[in-house]
């Protein structure tokens, strides 16, 4: 006797099937993305700024030792969050720029 019923044991002996993308990447669709991520990166960076500035321009108050602390820890947190995503987007522009030039000077590969 089983314990799956017969509605659940279509669903278990189901293989997965998963939809990949194979199309080769081009220099185009690299430049494309690049261009994306530059646009997000570049966004990132003048909300940075907008940060860094508002909390420059706003001190923490000082009557508490642990309000300075929690404060300073959440500025830290947010500004480097920000960082983090500025960072990222720009190492995947630089990357896909560089994919897409690779891509130009590569002999083409033929099927045969």
């Amino acid at each position: 006797m089983s314990d799956i019923n017969p509605a659940q044991e279509s669903v278990v002996k189901k293989p997965l099937s998963f939809v990949a993308d194979e199309t080769p990447p081009t220099p185009v669709r690299c430049w494309t993305g690049a261009a994306i991520s530059g646009a997000i990166a570049t966004a990132l960076y003048y909300l940075t700024l907008s940060i860094h500035s508002t909390f420059a321009s706003k001190p923490l108050p000082t009557g508490n030792s642990l309000a300075v602390s929690i404060g300073s820890a959440v500025r830290t947190l947010v500004l480097g969050m920000s960082c983090l995503a500025l960072v990222t987007f720009g190492i995947a522009t630089v990357g896909l720029v560089a994919l897409g030039i690779q891509l130009l000077f590569q002999p083409k590969k033929s099927d045969a």
